[in-house]
């Protein structure tokens, strides 16, 4: 009876004696090992897989037998440690069983202390997880992503915005935001239609996020051909000196504009943008940054457009 059970349930059971001596060996262990019951039965565990010795299964099963002293393998440090393969061709291609291990010490009547060894196939359940991260991952890009640009959205800057400011008040250091805006997109957009507008839309957003070279500057996409850019430990100095290398950039993507008023940025796509800057020592709200940014924008937009203005709070 008790044979017939070992031999039918869904995990790997192997029952090792005091001299590490397989004494029971069930068809599951057969089916993905390789190895048949009678070719292992009254050999040692480790000379079967002679990779395991030393590792930590070796240290459990000692454990167990000496001290009476149970375990469950890791499955962070131990994802396959046995040589166990689901199929001929998992063999072949040496793609092991994801694997739960557990080793129990066994009182045995009139007999040393053996112990049972239990594995069980984790795969089906690792292979969930891993979607289950992988889908988890792709809904907070979504969450945090424009999705027509690809870099941040209107979220993921409003959450920015006030960590790096209470960042910047805590450690008394600047903090820099730009605002940009597209010239004339809505004649762009008018003239070339909607879907050339996306395209430009973009482009420009790209070659913006490609020029901002350290891992702490933020660029996201504020609505509609808006965008801003976190510049966090810079000053108003260096950060209209950034905000002038975007606007160079984007005037040298040379996207024609036919659109624009006649004679402005030799009728090619340009940018307007504003710069404010929180000083060391001189926290404002949050609100008042991003107004004053806003209002050096429109400055720069009523004084002729393609031009970088500064106004701080």
């Amino acid at each position: 009876m008790l044979d017939s059970v070992f031999g039918v349930i869904d995990l790997g059971a192997v029952v090792l004696d005091h001299q590490r001596r397989v004494v029971l060996w069930n068809h599951w262990m057969s089916r993905h090992s390789g190895h048949e019951a009678g070719m292992v039965v009254g050999r040692d565990f480790f000379a079967v897989f002679p990779e395991l010795r030393g590792k930590r299964l070796d240290n459990a099963v000692l454990q167990a037998l000496r001290d009476n002293f149970p375990a469950v393998l890791s499955q962070t440090l131990h994802k396959a440690p046995i040589p166990l393969f689901a199929n001929h061709a998992a063999r072949t291609s040496g793609v092991r069983i994801q694997q739960a291990v557990a080793v129990t010490p066994l009182a045995v009547t009139g007999a040393a202390r053996h112990c049972l060894i239990q594995v069980s196939d984790v795969s089906a359940a690792v292979h969930r997880e891993r979607l289950l991260r992988d889908q988890a991952l792709e809904l907070r890009s979504q969450t945090f992503s424009d999705g027509l640009t690809g870099i941040a959205n209107r979220r993921h800057f409003d959450l920015a915005m006030e960590k790096e400011q209470r960042r910047a008040k805590r450690s008394a250091i600047a903090l820099t935001m730009l605002m940009i805006d597209i010239d004339f997109f809505k004649a762009y957009n008018d003239h070339y239609g909607h879907q050339q507008g996306d395209d430009t839309l973009i482009r420009v957003a790209g070659a913006l996020a490609a020029m901002l070279q350290r891992p702490q500057d933020l660029i996201a996409r504020y609505g509609g051909e808006e965008f801003v850019v976190i510049l966090p430990d810079m000053d108003s100095a260096s950060g209209a000196r950034v905000a002038e290398s975007l606007r160079q950039r984007i005037a040298q993507l040379a996207i024609p504009h036919a659109g624009a008023p006649g004679g402005h940025g030799s009728q090619r796509i340009t940018v307007s943008i504003g710069v404010a800057t929180q000083a060391p020592h001189q926290p404002v709200e949050v609100a008042a940054l991003i107004g004053a940014a806003d209002r050096a924008l429109y400055t720069a937009k009523r004084h002729g457009r393609n031009q970088v203005v500064i106004e701080n709070p």
